[in-house]
């Protein structure tokens, strides 16, 4: 075959790697609010207008950095409400696209979402509201129904690119395929049923077309449908080959011998485009049997039930609608066989699936791993998408990470101006998704901000336009001059006619059978009836010369008429090439006005883009300056207020000091005075103290004998507590009593053995009695001092401001000593007290009080033994 012969070179595509125009294109973002379902009472998202909706922070959310989250409003190309239909959606967003794959360019659309938020149901639809993915495969078959070449006159070449054979090969093909047992059916329309499950989806009413459809060229359709699961790529229209005797496909629960699908690698054509190896691609002739490939693929596709949805996508789908289209040749008859002259254009339809959190749909096992791989790809979509948009804002050239994820790896031919980009984001209103939904509109929106490059228009084949119709012209005529002429119409069964018309037409032969040697009315008979013949038909082939000389004599006619009809048609082309001369001068001179525009236009937007950026950095100064303003004057507010604390604090601190040593100082004053006067009274009674009324000293037995003190009034020790304040005493059950002369006392006080509320309450003073154990051996009391404050929260508190001790303390052994002098010793019955104790001994003996001790007299009593000198 001719088409065998040649060479395997790629198919003629122009890869706008960098396009002939500058034009950009931004990435069309379109928002879709699915309607709140009765169980959900909030809403927390409105649409404010056709390009912008608003997200209210529902209650009981939590707080952000600033204390709240505040109403934020996003804008996108349009917005779709809640009563939006099937039929709008797809006449705004994807009849664009489709116009474009029929024109020869590619296109992709995704929904993006979280889960639950309606994305397979704007892809797909429902029985009797047939989604954007049945619509666009009705729209291509409505406008290229009567343009669609025969089946297998296009061949998919397993590289990303088309082969074309004549009809005679395509014919040989589809008789091969009819005897082989197929994978995926292939089955006409006119004998196959469609599925009750998706009839009502493919039954659309309105019938929409692309209008200018090329009509010198042939169309074919081919599908193929793709899953990405846990960052691999299955093929949803592959099958296997059931064994009867060891059933291994589709059985994973019932057959330990379960063969899961063979995963399916990226690799990039010559054009560097990237396309899935071993992909199957199927031919399809209609729309029905389409939506029939595209359902089958659909019930393999990996699918769970989760808390937030019953059927949630466990892996991003791809549905790739492929269109070959390739010229007729100058006659109209034929597809043009030269593999440089066919199109590829190819639109995608893709349904990510929902990004989900964990602790929401307590995933678990494998369904936590599919949930972080769904997040992996979504975040590696976000991070290409960032990337592209500072390399354009900024013009930086930072390496885009396509190949962290298949789902970017195989879509990164259209980021880089493969064709038009547009994506439908899916939200949510109810309350419960407003963090998630929060994050998607804040992608969304920034996804607006990057451009794609415009592609460009497919070549011109350069053949005479209008030849199919010609060719169809020619052909009516001719059938129609045939008929005046009583020509053939019905082809061989009208010759086979005519045939058996003329036979009838001749005389018939007569009998050949000679009986007789001498018969002489056999043969001559014969021979008259032959010549008969042969006059007829001398005079048949006359009249068919004549005939032939009429038709070729009406050929050259009609061959006169065409060709001025081709001459009157080359003047007219000639005109409308120089009307298109005219106007390509003209689009030129706009373009380069474009162009010019647009560069002006680039560098006011840069411009404004810079001013902005200063704008946004001054605002951030002034605001970080205003809130270092506020936290100094803050600070210093506070230092202030703690400064004056303290100086209030001090001057009390020195107030109460100062009270404290006066008190101390007239309290030591009036101590030493006090001992003085003690002093003086002794030595005045020691010295008026005549010799003859002194008692005789009593004899050694009676001094032996123990002497009984006199008797002593216990009298109350002078505390400072004693005032106006009434005291809270607090005194443990575990306290032992003292049997000291002096005893601490306060009038004015509540005795109680556990602090109270209620005691501290009515009282300003609190005092606690504490004993412990002294290094002496002796018992040792503080009395720890303190006041009552009222607390804000109505309770008290108490401050201790004062410790006093208490301590006993045995007097020295050798208190009293007698006269060591025997010269001046007194008579034996004339010895008295005052004779044998001296002055210096007695007043050696004294109450003396530890000078500078701020707690009054009697805080220590001690009799001192005062030594003598040597």
């Amino acid at each position: 075959m001719k088409s065998a012969m040649r060479p395997a070179k790629p198919p003629r595509r122009l890869p706008p790697k960098k396009p002939s125009t500058n034009q950009k294109d931004p990435v069309g973002v379109y928002c879709r609010v699915r309607p709140l379902s009765p169980s959900d009472q909030e809403c927390c998202i409105e649409v404010i207008n056709e390009t912008t909706v608003q997200l209210h922070p529902p209650d009981g959310c939590k707080a952000n950095r600033n204390g709240e989250y505040k109403e934020t409003q996003y804008s996108y190309k349009q917005v779709f409400g809640t009563q939006v239909t099937q039929k709008e959606l797809f006449d705004v967003v994807s009849r664009p696209l489709v116009e474009d794959v029929i024109r020869g360019k590619n296109g992709l659309l995704f929904t993006y979402g979280v889960t639950g938020s309606g994305k397979t149901h704007t892809m797909t639809g429902s029985p009797g509201d047939g989604g954007l993915l049945p619509r666009c495969l009705s729209m291509i078959f409505n406008s290229i129904g009567n343009f669609q070449a025969k089946r297998y006159v296009f061949k998919p070449d397993d590289k990303n690119g088309m082969d074309v054979q004549n009809e005679v090969d395509a014919l040989l093909e589809r008789q091969k395929r009819e005897v082989q047992p197929q994978l995926i059916t292939r089955t006409p329309l006119s004998r196959q049923r469609m599925d009750p499950e998706f009839a009502d989806m493919i039954n659309i009413q309105e019938q929409c077309k692309v209008e200018d459809v090329d009509e010198d060229s042939v169309y074919s359709v081919f599908v193929s449908y793709i899953e990405i699961y846990n960052n691999y790529i299955y093929d949803l229209l592959e099958e296997v080959p059931l064994d009867p005797i060891k059933p291994k496909w589709n059985t994973p629960g019932r057959n330990a011998e379960f063969i899961p699908p063979q995963s399916r690698i990226l690799r990039e054509d010559l054009n560097h485009n990237m396309y899935i190896a071993g992909c199957t691609e199927v031919e399809v002739k209609s729309t029905e049997e389409a939506f029939d490939i595209f359902w089958k693929g659909q019930k393999r596709r990996r699918i769970a039930n989760t808390q937030l949805n019953r059927e949630s996508s466990r892996s991003h789908s791809v549905f790739m609608i492929k269109l070959a289209q390739a010229p007729l040749d100058a006659d109209g008859d034929n597809v043009l066989q030269e593999r440089e002259q066919i199109t590829l254009s190819q639109l995608s339809l893709v349904d990510l699936a929902g990004s989900e959190r964990t602790n929401r749909t307590k995933a678990e096992g494998s369904r936590l791993r599919e949930a972080g791989n769904i997040n992996q790809s979504l975040m590696t979509l976000r991070t290409c998408i960032e990337v592209l948009r500072e390399n354009q804002l900024c013009g930086t050239n930072k390496m885009v990470p396509y190949r962290d994820s298949k789902l970017t790896h195989l879509f990164k031919n259209y980021f880089d101006g493969e064709g038009k980009v547009r994506m439908i984001v899916c939200v949510n209103p109810k309350a419960d998704d407003f963090e998630e939904s929060l994050q998607v509109m804040r992608f969304a929106e920034m996804t607006q901000e990057v451009e794609v490059a415009r592609p460009v228009d497919k070549p011109i084949c350069g053949l005479t336009p209008g030849r199919r119709y010609r060719n169809q012209a020619f052909k009516e005529e001719l059938t129609r001059r045939l008929e005046d002429r009583g020509g053939p119409i019905n082809g061989d069964a009208e010759d086979q006619a005519v045939v058996e018309i003329l036979i009838q037409s001749f005389p018939p032969l007569p009998s050949c059978e000679l009986l007789d040697a001498n018969d002489d009315h056999t043969l001559p008979k014969l021979i008259e009836v032959l010549e008969k013949r042969r006059r007829i038909r001398q005079m048949m082939a006359e009249e068919f010369n004549k005939n032939v000389s009429t038709f070729r004599a009406m050929l050259q006619d009609l061959n006169g008429v065409v060709t001025a009809k081709e001459n009157i048609a080359q003047g007219r082309m000639t005109e409308k090439d120089k009307m298109i001369a005219s106007q390509k001068s003209e689009m030129e001179r706009l373009d380069k006005k474009i162009k010019t525009l647009e560069y002006k236009i680039d560098i006011l937007e840069k411009t404004t883009t810079i001013y902005e950026d200063e704008k946004r950095t001054m605002q951030q100064d002034l605001d970080s300056h205003q809130q270092k303003l506020q936290r100094q004057l803050s600070d210093k507010r506070r230092l202030e207020a703690r400064l004056q604390g303290m100086m209030n604090e001090n001057a009390m601190k020195w107030e109460k000091e100062c009270e404290r040593r006066v008190a101390a100082k007239q309290l030591e004053m009036q101590n030493k005075l006090w001992v003085k006067d003690e002093k003086l009274k002794q030595l005045k009674a020691i010295v008026t103290e005549t010799k003859g009324d002194k008692p005789e000293r009593p004899p050694r037995e009676k001094d032996r004998e123990p002497r009984t003190a006199p008797p002593v009034h216990p009298r109350h020790r002078r505390s400072r507590s004693a005032g106006t304040e009434r005291w809270v005493d607090h005194k443990p059950t575990s306290s032992v009593e003292t049997d000291t002369v002096m005893q601490p006392h306060i009038p004015k006080s509540i005795k109680v053995s556990v602090a109270s509320e209620k005691a501290l309450a009515k009282c300003e003073k609190y005092m606690l009695t504490h004993q412990q154990l002294a290094s002496d051996g002796e018992i040792e009391t503080k009395l720890i001092k303190g006041d009552v404050f009222k607390t804000r929260g109505g309770g008290q508190s108490v401050q201790f401001t004062d410790i006093e001790t208490l301590r006993q303390q045995s007097p020295p052994s050798g208190g009293r000593k007698r006269r060591s002098s025997p010269s001046n010793q007194p008579p034996q019955g004339e010895t008295t007290d005052s004779e044998w104790t001296d002055v210096e001994t007695r007043c050696s003996v004294a109450v003396e009080m530890r000078a500078g001790s701020n707690l009054g007299p009697g805080y220590e009593h001690h009799g001192v033994t005062k030594r003598r000198r040597p």
